[in-house]
């Protein structure tokens, strides 16, 4: 059977983001700016040029900010247009076609902690499409999107497909890492399943997942079980790997390794190396912070 086409993508953004605190207190992180963007702007624009037109953002209560952002506003146009302000004004117009163009909806998480939650919430809407699931804290510097990487594999494969990035060894206790069974070439891989943080020496690949998958009908179903185990027995969380280990138990799931530079920003360090980085690639700004950078380094 040829795979579907994916249309959809669903983007998780209702967590608390506490490894960022205080800085995330009254501010969604997805909302926190990398480079002239939100965070959360980043991976709306990469699914938008990869071909999606249908996008759901999971929030919780505390996310309206993230609705404003994408929300149009053409009272505010229209002001900095009288204002002689059409740079301003295009910007801001052009941000509030992005709901548009993807199509943009939002859905209250409902159900047991957990990243598969978020993504069941969602898939409800799905009915048998597969779909992408993108963290809105991760930001890839590409030259074709990650999430276009993501659709090719699948539509190779036909079957579910992790993002991956090649791992020093000594940081496998941050990742999911993936037990491969098969390297197809081109960055494709064939594994069984993901060791969540495993040590060093117990690392099963040289790979990690790096929060970017497509998701199936299948692994749709597996995260609907655990619901159920869970609200029989409420206890751990419900986990998009737990759902996607028990799919590789008995049916194919793939690996793409990511050709691209990958920030993320889910805590403070990762969060200033993925502004810096940002900063530097500015071609108004990024002159003159290469200077002061220099002007700031210790003297050997």
């Amino acid at each position: 059977m040829a795979p579907r086409t994916i249309r959809r993508a669903v983007i998780p953004a209702a967590g608390l983001g506490s490894r960022l605190l205080p800085l995330t207190k009254a501010t969604p992180k997805e909302m926190l700016p990398v480079g002239d963007k939100p965070v959360i702007e980043h991976t709306v624009r990469e699914l938008i040029e990869s071909g999606i037109t249908d996008i759901t953002i999971v929030v919780n209560g505390d996310k309206g900010l993230i609705q404003e952002h994408f929300r149009p506003n053409p009272v505010l146009v229209d002001q900095l247009r009288r204002d002689g302000k059409a740079a301003f004004a295009d910007a801001v117009e052009e941000v509030g076609e992005l709901s548009r163009k993807g199509h943009i909806s939002y859905l209250y998480q409902h159900g047991p902690y957990g990243n598969g939650t978020p993504v069941l919430n969602a898939a409800r809407h799905f009915g048998d499409e597969p779909c992408l699931v993108l963290w809105p804290d991760d930001v890839f510097v590409a030259e074709v999107p990650r999430a276009q990487q993501l659709i090719r594999a699948y539509e190779q494969t036909n079957a579910p497909v992790l993002a991956l990035m090649p791992m020093a060894p000594e940081d496998s206790y941050r990742y999911g890492v993936p037990v491969v069974k098969e390297d197809l070439g081109g960055g494709s891989l064939r594994i069984t399943g993901l060791v969540e943080k495993p040590k060093p020496a117990d690392a099963p690949s040289g790979y990690a997942a790096i929060g970017g998958y497509v998701i199936t009908p299948g692994i749709v179903d597996e995260l609907r079980e655990l619901t159920r185990r869970w609200l029989e027995k409420p206890e751990d969380e419900v986990y998009l790997t737990d759902a996607i280990n028990a799919y590789a138990a008995r049916r194919a799931v793939y690996g793409q390794v990511i050709a691209g530079t990958w920030y993320d920003t889910g805590n403070p360090a990762a969060y200033l190396r993925a502004q810096f980085a940002a900063a530097l690639a500015n071609p108004e700004f990024g002159h003159e912070l290469r200077q002061l950078a220099g002007e700031l380094a210790p003297v050997e």
